[in-house]
């Protein structure tokens, strides 16, 4: 039986912009984390589009989490955000939001939009207790397994 993860003490860890170099770490905590994750070219074209991109490491400098922000016009949208799975709990998600609202700010966005499943009761309950808004639902919005869909829960924060 492998020794549980040491938690990351949250001061002071290393927020820092993905580069490409990142990107193989990123995808293999997608394939762990989402039924249906990411490509490798989907985190590349963000990369080429210039989104807010954007990683953190714990001290061994060990991928922990990353986000992705679109800016567009004066709203951000949170297109991924996501915490290593065996690191769930420890205010990892908490401190990647406080910096995606720290970059939204920077870019002098009035709001932050994201979506999110309704099956993903934790995320939303982080969300929820951030400050994001419930303002609508787009139908069959994401993948589901057997053929399906499943709708996304928008939400928005005012910053």
């Amino acid at each position: 039986m492998s020794a549980m993860p040491k938690p990351p003490t949250l001061r002071m860890l290393p927020i820092r912009r993905m580069q490409v170099e990142d990107i193989r770490e990123v995808v293999a905590i997608e394939k762990v984390e989402y039924p249906f994750p990411w490509t490798a070219g989907n985190f590349n074209d963000s990369l080429r589009s210039g989104y807010q991109a954007w990683i953190l490491r714990d001290e061994a400098e060990t991928l922990t989490g990353y986000f992705l922000l679109m800016p567009a016009v004066d709203e951000a949208h949170l297109l991924n955000i996501t915490v290593r799975g065996d690191l769930h709990g420890l205010g990892l998600g908490r401190l990647m939001l406080d910096h995606v609202a720290a970059v939204a700010r920077r870019l002098k966005m009035e709001s932050i939009l994201l979506e999110v499943r309704p099956s993903n009761e934790r995320a939303l309950k982080i969300y929820d207790q951030y400050g994001f808004v419930r303002i609508g639902r787009r139908r069959d919005y994401y993948p589901a397994p057997d053929n399906t869909r499943e709708d996304a829960i928008v939400m928005r924060l005012p910053l």
